[in-house]
């Protein structure tokens, strides 16, 4: 019988509660959501020397000290300044395809890299609104202490190049979702039935390649007004290079008057004067902007410029008009290798657009979209400058940002770095250039995809100016002297 014991053998003893006849027990299981949440949150704690605590350190080192606080001034909000510039970082840095899935890293990151303090919201539209609100001063801000950071990374062999403090500057377009909303804010920037878009421009530093500042507004915003108003953050006396989209009376002369310089590339929409008689000391490349418009107005003097002509490498001749009127401040040759690094914006652009996966924004709303657009821009002056401060044997223009965003993201989305060679997240940034292999092929797709071709710039027309108009500049001149 089952109730009976065999022979020689111990009779166990019941530990468990006993358990009336008649009634089942009632299992009791632990609150599995309260308590995978706590151990999730012990797992991911940073400790010190881990992956991200070094990417805290990192970006805590571009980041000022002061202005940025880490717990809110009001205690019912979640995302403290300091804690919604981490995120809109780390949610700009991430590859994910959604606006869900890239809140999402950017908050367990955050949360493991600051988990004494109080977790922020969840809502990702929660995130968004309150970076939309404090995003304009989070960005005067942190732009502040970037271009610190830029100054000194330059240090003295890369704050000039060419014996001028060279700066470029050029704009570009990014695509937004095609909802009702874009569409109305922001318009057609471009051809019939193109998706809304967005327009930036960016100032970059030639000698390091670094941004300094950019400006962002709709897709039909004009680049000259955007430079215009980053004017006043270049450094006295300033070389500023540009293309021929720049050019203008109005725009080169409030440049020129507030104490900058110009190399501008010039197309045959520019019409210049000769042998005005204003400069004592008139050479062949000598000329004069002066439009008939502005001949009119009483007290507007003409621009005296220095006109180079140069070649490049499909010998097409390329135009310059400059302030710098003696060879003794720029030479030729110097302005041809200033011309040649400016191509270092459309490198920048490529890296926001392609290597970021920036070349069209997630968010569906237009001011969401705008602060979306900022973000990256910050995220990737950020990233680049942290990773030529780690560059040591390399020159900052050979810095490789599809290398340093490797290593970021992978700590962003809590995967091990590769440690079987012992190369922590600093010496990994610091192997993040460029290679220098030379390639022995040219570079083209077997079945290349056709582009537009943009016609070259023609010469500028370059005229002899009129016996009323060397009339008007003699008394012109004149009521200037005395």
């Amino acid at each position: 019988m089952p109730f009976l014991q065999a022979a020689g053998q111990k009779q166990r003893r019941s530990t468990g509660p006993k358990i009336r006849p008649g009634r089942k027990r009632k299992a009791t299981r632990p609150n599995r959501r309260r308590l995978s949440a706590s151990r999730r949150g012990r797992r991911r704690a940073t400790t010190p020397g881990s992956d991200l605590s070094q990417l805290r350190e990192h970006l805590s080192r571009q980041l000022p000290r002061r202005g940025l606080p880490l717990i809110a001034e009001k205690k019912s909000a979640r995302w403290s300044p300091r804690l919604l510039v981490f995120g809109a970082i780390l949610f700009t840095l991430d590859a994910s395809a959604t606006l869900g899935e890239r809140f999402a890293a950017a908050y367990d990151a955050i949360t493991a890299m600051f988990p004494s303090r109080r977790r922020p919201g969840k809502d990702p539209q929660g995130f968004l609104r309150a970076l939309r609100r404090h995003s304009a001063e989070l960005l005067e801000i942190v732009k502040r202490r970037l271009r610190r950071r830029v100054r000194v990374a330059a240090g003295r062999g890369h704050w000039r190049v060419e014996d001028q403090l060279a700066f470029g500057v050029d704009g570009s377009r990014v695509e937004c979702p095609r909802t009702a909303a874009n569409e109305k804010a922001m318009g057609c920037a471009g051809r019939d039935k193109t998706a809304p878009q967005l327009f930036v421009t960016t100032l970059f530093h030639l000698g390091t390649g670094l941004i300094w500042d950019f400006c962002r507004d709709i897709g039909t915003a004009s680049e000259r007004s955007h430079l215009l108003a980053m004017l006043d953050k270049l450094p006295k006396e300033a070389l500023l290079l540009a293309d021929a989209g720049f050019n203008g009376y109005d725009f080169m002369n409030q440049v020129l008057a507030s104490g900058r310089h110009l190399l501008i590339r010039a197309g045959s929409n520019v019409r210049l004067l000769r042998k005005l008689g204003w400069y004592c000391r008139e050479k062949a490349d000598i000329v004069y902007l002066w439009p008939s418009r502005v001949q009119k107005k009483q007290g507007c003097a003409p621009l005296m410029l220095r006109l180079i002509t140069l070649r490049d490498g499909r010998n097409n001749a390329i135009h310059l008009l400059s302030d710098l009127l003696e060879t003794k401040e720029l030479s030729d040759a110097q302005a041809s290798r200033l011309y040649r690094l400016r191509w270092g914006v459309e490198v920048l652009y490529r890296s926001l657009k392609q290597t970021l996966g920036k070349r069209k924004m997630v968010c569906r709303s237009p001011a969401h979209a705008g602060v979306e657009l900022d973000w990256a821009m910050t995220s990737l002056w950020g990233l680049s400058l942290l990773t030529v401060e780690e560059l040591a044997d390399s020159p900052p223009t050979q810095l490789s940002i599809s290398k340093a965003l490797r290593p970021v993201r992978r700590v962003i989305r809590s995967a091990p770095l590769r440690h079987d060679k012992g190369l922590t997240l600093a010496r990994q940034l610091a192997l993040a250039v460029r290679d220098t292999y030379s390639r022995k092929s040219a570079k083209r797709s077997r079945n290349p995809v056709s582009k537009k071709k943009d016609p070259q710039p023609q010469a500028p027309l370059a005229r002899m100016a009129s016996k009323a108009e060397k009339t008007r500049a003699q008394a012109l001149l004149q009521r200037n002297t005395s």
